[in-house]
């Protein structure tokens, strides 16, 4: 479950940054008016929030393996 909640958040990020980049700026209205971040800002704090997600999880983000030679290990054929 906690994967899912994971790409769904990446999911309305990737979203959002789609919908402010397609919209205007500033909108103004008999109400008021309204103006959001600059696009560089809003890619900056999902840089941000990605680099501080990424140091966060536990590892080094490399993996150490051991290589073991084909064959059986008895000697068998």
């Amino acid at each position: 479950m906690g994967g899912w909640v994971f790409m769904m958040a990446e999911d309305t990020t990737t979203n959002n940054l789609r919908e402010n980049a397609a919209g205007p700026r500033k909108a103004s209205g008999d109400s008021g008016s309204v103006e959001q971040h600059s696009l560089q800002d809003q890619i900056a704090a999902d840089k941000y929030l990605e680099s501080k997600k990424a140091s966060r999880s536990k590892g080094l983000g490399i993996r150490l393996v051991s290589i073991v030679p084909g064959g059986t290990a008895d000697g068998a054929t």
